[in-house]
């Protein structure tokens, strides 16, 4: 910002993208890497040195871009619309079925292979494990103790890992929003996938063209449910970021970081635009924002709060329209 305050913007990759390009864009991390791209790109399951030498990879090419270059490895995120043949079975609704947490928590010969790869690449650079889909406490709990017991098994075995590793959620299910004060006291950081949080607080597809007219990420239920979780995680003294696709949007992802999240992580083709509003813009710029976003309260449409958000963005930078292109 221009006053000195920070908003970090971060990378979204996944395993095969291209490097080139990322570092001058701009990204200083991370922000998640798509662990799944490792089984969706190949005919059978990736190994633990599959796996490892991926993160391993990723981690030293994350810690390369800046001084606070860390590397968040989402744990194996399948089901809804990520299929992967001999594991994703038939459903008939993928998107509320045996996905992401809740396959690698039945499934524990897998979780605990990737996390033996995580916790050993963690010795060549700063990772930090992001677990998806999770809705209840128990699975956090579960996956807690599952990344116990592969420390405790690597410790056995001379393994060197990083021991102060740390474990986050993706809040992107309506229930984990709603007791993330819970949640909080289970994991160091919340990182909000605003994609899922969006389609499954409107109860819209964001992939059927009949229903786009729901996906509404400035809804005042939406913005409730973002408010609420940054809201906990200050109080509870833990980061949070977003790494949905609203955060590349200039209107959604100024209101995110005006709300508290310390974190936007996008495609790295549009971090220069991100960057270029939050040079112009100051701490109380952004306090001034929300206030703007907020002031209608929860009578008023997802389009009209955008369309405010936007007279005011305009208002202080004439030249929006050009930056924003």
């Amino acid at each position: 910002l221009k006053d000195g305050g920070i908003v970090d913007l971060f990378a979204n990759f996944h395993p095969g993208a291209p490097t080139e390009g990322v570092r001058e864009l701009g990204a200083r991390g991370i922000g998640l890497y798509r662990s799944e791209y490792l089984w969706l790109n190949h005919e059978l399951e990736p190994t633990e040195e599959e796996q490892f030498q991926a993160y391993k990879s990723a981690v030293e090419f994350a810690t390369s871009l800046s001084e606070c270059g860390t590397l968040t490895i989402r744990t194996l995120d399948i089901g809804g619309d990520k299929t992967v043949r001999g594991i994703t079975i038939h459903e008939a609704n993928p998107f509320l079925g045996n996905r992401s947490i809740r396959y690698l928590l039945s499934n524990r010969d897998v979780f605990r292979t990737q996390l033996r790869a995580i916790l050993r690449a963690s010795a060549f650079g700063k990772i930090c494990i992001l677990h998806p889909m999770v809705s209840t406490i128990e699975e956090i709990k579960e996956a807690n103790l599952e990344l116990e017991k592969v420390k405790r098994q690597l410790d056995s075995e001379g393994i060197p890992f990083d021991r102060s590793i740390l474990v986050g959620i993706m809040i992107e299910v309506p229930a984990a929003a709603l007791n993330a004060e819970a949640f909080a006291k289970y994991v160091d950081f919340f990182s909000i996938g605003t994609n899922d949080l969006i389609q499954y607080t409107m109860a819209a597809d964001r992939g059927n063209e009949s229903v786009a007219n729901l996906y509404q990420p400035l809804n005042p239920a939406v913005l409730k449910l973002m408010r609420m979780t940054i809201a906990a995680a200050k109080r509870n003294g833990i980061l949070v970021g977003v790494c949905g696709e609203s955060a590349a949007d200039p209107i959604v992802g100024l209101l995110w970081a005006s709300m508290g999240a310390h974190l936007l992580s996008m495609s790295a083709t549009y971090i220069p635009v991100m960057a270029k509003l939050f040079s112009r813009l100051t701490r109380e710029d952004l306090a001034d924002y929300l206030k703007t976003a907020e002031a209608a309260g929860g009578d008023v449409t997802a389009d009209e709060t955008y369309a405010r958000c936007h007279a005011w963005l305009s208002a202080r930078i004439p030249d929006l329209d050009q930056i924003a292109i």
